[in-house]
């Protein structure tokens, strides 16, 4: 398992466990993260589980896949840093990863 930090806009974080192979979206849900709507339900058909990687975790997740840019042009207030959760796929080595979630989805 690893662990998932979110971090809201008010700065409360809620830390989950999710198992490798699940999308970081997928964790947010199971555990009722607020700020993820995920109305797609991981498709990469609407912007609902944007999320802005920490810095220090950014080269480990890498950057978005071309379908997944296009998508977050529908996001709010998007940053060199956004993601969507969906197309994070959670594995060993993102033990610890944290992600914060915008003040409100596309």
């Amino acid at each position: 398992m690893a662990k998932i930090t979110f971090i809201d806009v008010e700065g409360e974080a809620r830390t989950v466990e999710a198992e490798p192979g699940s999308t970081v979206m997928e964790a947010a849900v199971r555990n009722g993260v607020p700020g993820i709507e995920a109305e797609c339900g991981g498709a990469c058909a609407c912007a609902t589980c944007h999320v802005y990687v920490e810095d220090a975790w950014r080269e480990k997740v890498g950057e978005p896949e071309p379908m997944e840019e296009d998508m977050l042009d529908f996001a709010f207030d998007v940053k060199p840093s956004s993601r969507l959760s969906c197309q994070i796929r959670v594995r060993e080595d993102l033990d610890g990863l944290t992600v914060r979630t915008p003040a409100r989805q596309g």
